[in-house]
C-alpha cells in the first residue's frame, strides 16, 4: 500500500479526531461551556472574569453569567486578587474539582469501554502506539 499523501491524512485525521472528541463529550452531564472553564480553572489556575472570556474567547459579558452559573452551583468561588483590590479571582471550588474529575473520569471510561469493545489486540496496540505520535504532532 503507497504512502498516503500527508494533506490527506490530515484531514482525515482532524475529520476523525473531531468526531471522537464530539462522541466523548456526550458523555458530559455539564454543558461543554461549563466544562471548559472549569478546565481552564484547572489547568491555570484562578483567574479573573476578563482572563476566562480572552481563553475561551467570548465576551466579558457572557464570561461573567457564565460564572456566576458556575457560583450557584457551588462549582467555582471568587477571591480576592491578590495584588490589585479592584479585582476578583474565580477559583475551582473543591465541589467543582470533583465535578471535573467525574466528567473526565466518564469520558475516559466510555472510551476504555470502546476501545475493549471495538477494537482487536492488535488494533488496540496500534493505537496505543499512535498516541505517541499524536502526542509528537501537539508539540509541534
Amino acid at each position: 500500500m503507497p504512502t498516503p499523501e500527508p494533506a490527506t491524512v490530515a484531514a482525515d485525521l482532524r475529520t476523525a479526531m473531531g468526531k471522537l472528541a464530539r462522541r466523548v463529550k456526550q458523555e458530559d452531564r455539564i454543558p461543554h461551556g461549563q466544562v471548559a472553564v472549569l478546565g481552564v480553572l484547572d489547568r491555570d489556575g484562578a483567574m479573573t472574569t476578563s482572563d476566562l472570556a480572552a481563553d475561551q474567547r467570548v465576551r466579558p459579558q457572557s464570561m461573567a453569567r457564565a460564572v456566576g452559573l458556575l457560583m450557584e452551583q457551588g462549582l467555582v468561588v471568587r477571591r480576592a486578587h491578590p495584588t490589585d483590590g479592584r479585582k476578583s479571582l474565580v477559583d475551582l471550588s473543591e465541589v467543582g474539582r470533583a465535578a471535573l474529575k467525574a466528567e473526565r473520569d466518564r469520558r475516559a471510561d466510555w472510551l476504555a469501554r470502546a476501545i475493549d469493545l471495538e477494537l482487536t489486540a492488535e488494533e488496540q496496540r496500534q493505537l496505543a502506539r499512535s498516541v505517541a505520535l499524536m502526542e509528537r504532532l501537539a508539540a509541534y
